[in-house]
C-alpha cells in the first residue's frame, strides 16, 4: 500500500475524478493518522469538482449520530438537486427505512428495495450530471447508510460517479462493513496520508515563522510532533511566544484526541497517569488487545513515542481533562498495580502521593522507603511529602511516632523551625511508650535546639525508663552522649550511661562507627586541644562521609574537630565541598550550618571579610529566629569579623539582637560571648568585654571545654586588662594561655605573646613581638599577624628605630589591607616623611582626639585635659579610649612622642 503526501494524494484523486466523469466509476478511500490532512484533502477535491464537471455531494459521519438510521445518506440526498416529485419519493424512502431500523428490523431482502430505490435516485442523477459523493469520517456512519453506500459502490463501475471516503487508520474497528466492501472492489483505490518528514516540518515552520525560527526549532518540533501538522503549528506558536512547548501544544494534543475515537482519549488518560504503557489495560479495566491497538494509534498520531507522551506539557494537558476525584482514583489504582509489578518505590510512592491516601501497611512501607531514598538523593521536598502522607495515613501510634521522627529530620534540612509542630506529639508518644530510644534522642536534640530545656531534660530522663535499647537506639545514645558533652554539657547527667558491651554494640555499622568517632573527636579537640591523632580521625571520617540523611552531625563534628585542632587550612576545602553538595541537594538548613562552620574557619585563617560573608549567608539561609540556641555560632563569627574589620557601626545591630536564654547552656553560647566580647573590646568598652570573657572562661572551665584553639578567651581578657591599666593580671593570663598551648597551638601562642609584650618593659617588646609574629605566621592567621606587626612597628618607633619600623609598616599595611582590617590599614596609612626620610605611622585621628592625645602624651591628667579643653572628664576618657584603639596602645606611656610636637 503506497503512502502519499497531500500533493500526490490530490493528483491521484483528480485523476480518478476525471475517469469517473468520463463514465468509469471510481472509489477512493483516504486514510491516515490524526491530523495528516484527510479532511483537507477531501474538501480540497470537493472545491475543484465543478472544474472537472462534477456535482459534489457531501456528508460527515459523527459519533453523536452513529445511531440515527440513514443519517449520512440523508445528508447526501438533502444536498442533491432533484425535481420535487423525486425529492418526495426519496424522502419517503428514507423515512420508511428509518422506521424499519427504529423498529429493530434489519435491511434484509425486503428492505433491499428501499436501498435499491435510493441508489437508483443517485444513479439516475449521475446520468444528467457526474457526481462526486464525499463522506468524511465514514467510520462513524450509521449501519444503514453504510449498507446503502456499499450497495451503491458495487453499481458505479460504469456510472459517472466517484465515491470518496475519509477514515482514520487508527480506528479500533477499522474494518467496519463499508471499509471491507470498498477495498474488495476492483475500481477502488486507497490513498494513505502520512505525517510530515523532518524536512517537511522544517519547510512548514519556515513558512509560518521564517527561516531563522526553522533553523532553531524545526528539529525539536519534529521530535515533539512526529510530523503531526496540528502539533507542529502549535509548537511554532509556543516557541515564538515563550521559547518552549506550552499551552498551545497541550491544547493541540487535546484537539487531536477529541477528533479521535473516545477509546483513544480513555487510553491517553491512562497513559498520562501511569506515564508508561505497561499496565494501562489493567488500570482502565479494558481489553489488552484493544488497548495495545489504541497505544499504537496514538503513536502513529505523533502523540506518543515509546509508549510515552513526547513532552510533559502533553501529559499535563491530558491529565487536566480528568476531574480531581477520577484522577485520584486512577493514581490509587496505579499505585497498587505498580506495587504488585515490583516498580521502583519512588514510582509507587508518587502515585500514592497523587492519590492522596495511603491506608494499607504496604503503602506506608513504600512511602517510608521512598522518603529514605529521596533523602539520600538530595530530594528533600518529595521526601517530606512522602512522610507527611504516611504520617496522615498511619493508624498505629508507635509507627506513627517513628514516621513523625523521620519527618522532623527531613524538615530540619529545609528549616529547623518547621518541625516544631511535631515536638509536642512526639513528647506525648514518648510518655505513652510509643517512641523508641533512638527517636527519643532525636526528640531531645530538637527540643534543645529550640531552647525547650525543661522538656529536653524530661525526655532525656525518660530514656532511662525505656529499658534495653536496640542497636539503632544504642548508636543514637552513644552519639548523643558525645554530642551533649561537646555542645550542651549540663544535660549530659540526664542521659543513661553505656556499659562497655553496649558501647561496643553501638558501633554496629560503618555509618554508626563514623558518627561516634566524629562526635568523640570533637569532644577531645574541645577538651584537650590540638592533637595529631584527633585531626587524623576527623580527616578519616570526612573521606568517607556524604550528606545523606544521617551524616550531617558527623560532617559537622569532623569539620569542627579540624578547625579547633589548628587545621583550619585543611578544614576549608572539605567544608567548601560539603557546602556545594548541600546546595545541589537543596538542603538550605545544611548549607547554613556548613556556612557557619566556614565562617569559623575563615576567622582562624585571618579572613574576616570572608568569614563575615559566610556568617551572613548562614543567617540568610536560616533566619536567626529559626536557628534556636545554635544562633550563637554564626552571630559570634559575625561579631568577631566585624571587630577585626573595625566596622562597629555596621555590626552594632547584631550585638543587641535578642538570643535565646538557653543558648548560654550550650557551646554556641560560648561562641557568642567570645564574639560579643571581642567586638565590645575593639569598640573601647573594655570593662564590658572583660565581664563577658570571664563568664566565658568560667563556663569553659566548668564544662571542661577549655581548649585555647576553641576560644582563646584569656588572650582577649589580658588585652582588656591592659587597656584597663592592670598589666600584671594581664601578664599572668597571657602566660597561662601560653602554657596551655603545650607547643601545639602556634597561632594562639603567638596571640598571647603579643599581649604579653604589651605588659613588658619596652626593651623586651621587640623580641617578644618578633617571636609572636613567627608563631602566628606559622599558625596561618593573617589578621593576627597584621596585629602583631602593627605593635612591632610601634615598638620600633618607641625605640627610635624609625627605618626598621617604616620598612615593616609597609608590610603590615599590605597585610592589613589584604585582610580587610580597616582599622589597622588606616592606622598604618602613609604619613609625612620623618627627618630620616622614612615614612612613619600616621593614625587617622579626629582633631578632638588628636588634641586630647597630645595633652595626654605630654603628661596631663584627664582632669587637667578637661579643664584645658573645656570638656567633661567623661568625654576625655571616651576620646582616649578611641585613641588607644586606633593606635593599638594600652596606656599613656605608649602614646607616640610626636603627638606632643604636633600640639606645639
Amino acid at each position: 500500500m503506497a503512502e502519499h503526501d497531500q500533493r500526490q494524494g490530490m493528483a491521484l484523486l483528480r485523476g480518478l475524478l476525471d475517469e469517473a466523469v468520463a463514465g468509469r466509476g471510481r472509489i477512493a478511500v483516504v486514510t491516515g493518522a490524526i491530523a495528516t490532512g484527510k479532511s483537507h484533502l477531501l474538501y480540497g477535491l470537493t472545491e475543484h469538482a465543478f472544474d472537472h464537471g462534477a456535482l459534489p455531494l457531501t456528508a460527515t459521519g459523527s459519533l453523536a449520530e452513529r445511531d440515527v438510521p440513514l443519517g449520512v445518506l440523508s445528508q447526501l440526498v438533502h444536498n442533491t438537486p432533484m425535481m420535487e416529485q423525486h425529492r418526495t419519493v426519496t424522502l419517503s424512502l428514507l423515512q420508511e427505512g428509518a422506521r424499519a431500523q427504529l423498529a429493530g428490523e434489519t435491511l434484509d431482502h425486503v428492505d433491499v428495495q428501499i436501498v435499491d430505490a435510493l441508489c437508483t435516485v443517485l444513479l439516475e442523477l449521475s446520468e444528467r450530471c457526474p457526481l462526486l459523493i464525499v463522506v468524511d469520517d465514514a467510520h462513524h456512519a450509521d449501519r444503514a447508510s453504510q449498507l446503502c453506500l456499499s450497495y451503491l459502490a458495487r453499481r458505479v463501475k460504469y456510472a459517472k460517479v466517484m465515491l470518496l471516503f475519509g477514515t482514520p487508520d487508527h480506528h479500533p474497528n477499522q474494518h467496519f462493513l463499508l471499509h471491507s466492501d470498498l477495498l474488495r472492489q476492483p475500481h477502488c483505490r486507497q490513498v494513505r496520508l502520512t505525517h510530515l518528514s523532518a524536512e517537511g516540518v522544517a519547510r512548514r515552520v519556515a513558512e509560518r515563522a521564517g527561516r531563522e525560527t526553522a533553523d532553531r526549532y524545526a528539529a525539536r518540533c519534529h521530535e515533539l510532533s512526529g510530523g503531526n501538522r496540528l502539533l507542529v503549528d502549535a509548537l511554532v506558536e509556543d516557541y515564538q511566544a515563550g521559547g518552549a512547548p506550552g499551552d498551545r501544544y497541550g491544547d493541540a494534543v487535546l484537539t487531536c484526541l477529541h477528533r479521535a475515537d473516545p477509546d483513544l482519549l480513555l487510553v491517553a488518560r491512562g497513559l498520562a497517569v501511569l506515564d508508561e504503557p505497561g499496565s494501562v489495560a489493567q488500570l482502565l479495566g479494558e481489553n489488552e488487545t484493544a488497548t495495545a491497538q489504541a497505544v499504537q494509534a496514538l503513536t502513529r498520531a505523533g502523540l506518543l513515542a515509546g509508549g510515552r507522551f513526547r513532552h510533559e506539557s502533553a501529559r499535563s494537558a491530558v491529565l487536566s481533562t480528568l476531574d480531581a476525584q477520577d484522577r485520584a482514583h486512577l493514581h490509587r489504582r496505579a499505585a497498587e498495580l505498580t506495587y504488585h509489578e515490583g516498580a521502583a518505590v519512588t514510582v509507587v510512592a508518587d502515585h500514592l502521593l497523587l492519590g492522596g491516601r495511603a491506608d494499607d501497611a504496604w503503602a506506608l512501607s513504600i512511602l517510608e522507603e521512598a522518603a529514605g531514598q529521596a533523602l539520600r538523593d538530595g530530594a528533600v521536598e518529595p521526601a517530606i511529602e512522602y512522610l507527611k502522607l504516611a504520617w496522615q495515613g498511619c493508624g498505629d501510634e508507635r509507627r506513627r511516632a517513628r514516621i513523625a521522627t523521620k519527618l522532623v529530620r527531613a524538615k530540619w534540612r529545609i528549616n529547623p523551625s518547621t518541625p516544631a509542630g511535631h515536638l509536642a506529639e512526639l513528647t506525648e508518644a514518648l510518655h505513652k511508650g510509643h517512641l523508641g530510644g533512638g527517636d527519643a534522642v532525636v526528640l531531645a536534640k530538637a527540643l534543645l535546639w529550640h531552647g525547650h530545656t525543661d522538656d529536653a531534660r524530661d525526655v532525656l530522663n525518660h530514656l532511662k525508663e525505656l529499658g534495653e535499647l536496640d542497636r539503632e537506639g544504642l548508636a543514637e545514645l552513644a552519639v548523643a552522649r558525645a554530642w551533649l558533652r561537646g555542645a550542651c554539657p549540663t544535660f549530659l547527667p540526664h542521659l543513661p550511661e553505656l556499659s562497655e558491651e553496649e558501647a561496643g554494640g553501638a558501633a554496629h555499622s560503618l555509618s554508626a562507627s563514623r558518627r561516634i568517632d566524629s562526635a568523640n573527636a570533637l569532644v577531645r579537640a574541645l577538651a584537650e586541644g590540638p592533637r595529631p591523632e584527633t585531626a587524623a580521625t576527623a580527616e578519616r571520617v570526612l573521606r568517607g562521609s556524604r550528606l545523606d540523611e544521617m551524616s550531617m552531625d558527623t560532617v559537622e563534628s569532623a569539620l569542627l574537630t579540624l578547625t579547633y585542632s589548628g587545621r583550619a587550612d585543611r578544614a576549608a576545602p572539605w567544608c567548601d565541598a560539603f557546602i556545594e553538595e548541600a546546595a545541589s541537594r537543596h538542603a538550605p538548613s545544611r548549607q547554613a550550618r556548613l556556612s557557619a562552620i566556614r565562617a569559623e574557619i575563615g576567622l582562624r585563617r585571618g579572613e574576616p571579610a570572608a568569614a563575615a560573608r559566610d556568617a551572613r549567608r548562614a543567617l540568610e539561609l536560616i533566619p536567626p529566629a529559626s536557628w534556636g540556641v545554635a544562633v550563637g555560632g554564626p552571630l559570634g563569627a559575625l561579631l568577631l569579623a566585624g571587630a577585626a574589620m573595625s566596622r562597629h557601626d555596621d555590626y552594632l545591630l547584631h550585638v543587641s539582637q535578642p538570643v535565646p536564654e538557653a543558648m548560654l547552656e550550650t557551646r554556641f553560647g560560648l561562641l557568642y560571648l567570645y564574639g560579643k566580647a571581642r567586638f565590645t573590646l575593639m569598640a573601647g568598652q573594655a570593662e564590658q568585654a572583660l565581664r563577658d570573657l570571664r563568664l566565658c572562661g568560667e563556663l569553659t572551665a566548668r564544662w571542661k571545654l577549655d581548649s585555647p584553639e576553641f576560644i582563646a578567651w584569656r588572650v582577649d581578657a589580658a588585652e582588656a586588662l591592659v587597656r584597663l591599666g592592670e598589666p600584671e593580671e594581664a601578664r599572668l593570663l597571657a602566660e597561662e594561655e601560653m602554657a596551655r598551648c603545650h607547643g601545639r597551638s602556634k597561632r594562639v601562642h603567638g596571640m598571647a605573646m603579643r599581649v604579653l609584650a604589651a605588659t613588658a618593659e619596652s626593651r623586651h617588646r621587640i623580641m617578644l613581638l618578633r617571636r609572636s609574629a613567627e608563631l602566628v605566621q606559622a599558625g596561618g592567621d593573617g589578621y593576627e599577624l597584621a596585629r602583631t606587626l602593627f605593635d612591632l612597628v610601634a615598638a620600633y618607633h618607641a625605640n627610635g628605630e624609625y627605618r626598621r619600623g617604616g620598612m615593616l609598616a609597609r608590610r603590615a599595611r599590605a597585610l592589613a589591607e589584604e585582610c580587610h582590617a580597616d582599622g589597622l590599614s588606616q592606622a598604618l596609612s602613609p604619613g609625612e616623611p620623618a627627618d630620616d626620610g622614612v615614612t612613619g605611622v600616621q593614625p587617622i585621628l579626629s582633631d578632638a582626639e588628636r588634641r586630647v592625645a597630645a595633652l595626654a602624651a605630654d603628661g596631663y591628667s584627664n582632669r587637667d585635659i578637661s579643664a584645658k579643653l573645656y570638656i567633661t572628664v567623661s568625654t576625655v576618657e571616651q576620646h582616649l579610649t578611641r585613641v588607644y584603639r586606633k593606635l593599638n596602645v594600652s596606656r599613656r606611656a605608649d602614646l607616640p612622642a610626636k603627638l606632643v610636637g604636633e600640639r606645639l
